[in-house]
């Protein structure tokens, strides 16, 4: 075992700095992605399909291609087609596309989880379908789908780990460079697992008092 601590305290402001840069893309990757899966899981369960098909489509390839693949498309194959784009730009692009799409299919279950009759109901007194959903569908359906969303913003934390492949100096890139800097793996790595465990304690915790609160009786 090579940890030594006075390593291991040496790489902590740089290894901060990564974690910084890695909760900013987590936080905006989360925020866009939950707009997009509200957007994309109202669509889905549309009669439209001309509304259905696409996010259809959509949700099929986000989920199909590894978040991998979708981030080296966007930063190597894109330049070729003559679009250049920042590699932050790329990161959140990416996080937030396939966050969505995971989203999408959990607002279209959380959704689809209400009994229909309700939606004939307020129809029959007179709303629109569209004010039915606003007041009557979603305020019971995002009960059901915050703990599953809060669980899947947890697993986007920690994808943001593959942004380093796109030179983006977030908190695994900061440790590799502290490994190859003070040739030693264990003590900055160290590091970078406290903090990543210490990023994702909060929404453990927020999952967890969710499920426990809007656990379906």
């Amino acid at each position: 075992m090579d940890f030594q601590f006075d390593i291991f305290l040496a790489s902590l402001p740089s290894l901060l700095r990564g974690a910084a840069t890695t909760a900013s893309l987590a936080i905006v990757s989360i925020v866009i992605g939950a707009a997009i899966g509200l957007i994309g899981g109202i669509c889905r369960v549309s009669r439209r399909a001309v509304l259905r098909y696409p996010v259809i489509l959509y949700v099929t390839v986000m989920r199909g291609v590894p978040l991998l693949v979708t981030l080296m498309f966007l930063y190597y194959g894109l330049p070729s087609a003559g679009i250049l784009l920042e590699p932050v730009t790329v990161a959140i692009i990416a996080l937030a596309a396939v966050n969505g799409a995971y989203v999408t299919e959990i607002v279209r279950g959380g959704i689809q989880s209400i009994d229909p009759g309700q939606m004939r109901a307020a129809r029959s007194l007179g709303m629109s379908y569209s004010l039915a959903m606003q007041r009557i569908i979603l305020p019971q359906a995002s009960r059901r789908v915050l703990p599953p969303i809060t669980n899947e913003s947890l697993t986007l934390l920690k994808n943001t780990a593959l942004v380093s492949t796109i030179t983006l100096s977030d908190l695994l890139r900061s440790g590799l460079e502290v490994m190859t800097w003070k040739a030693n793996t264990f003590s900055p790595f160290a590091g970078v697992a406290l903090i990543y465990l210490l990023m994702t304690l909060p929404l453990v915790w927020l999952n967890s008092f969710l499920e426990k609160r809007y656990r379906l009786r």
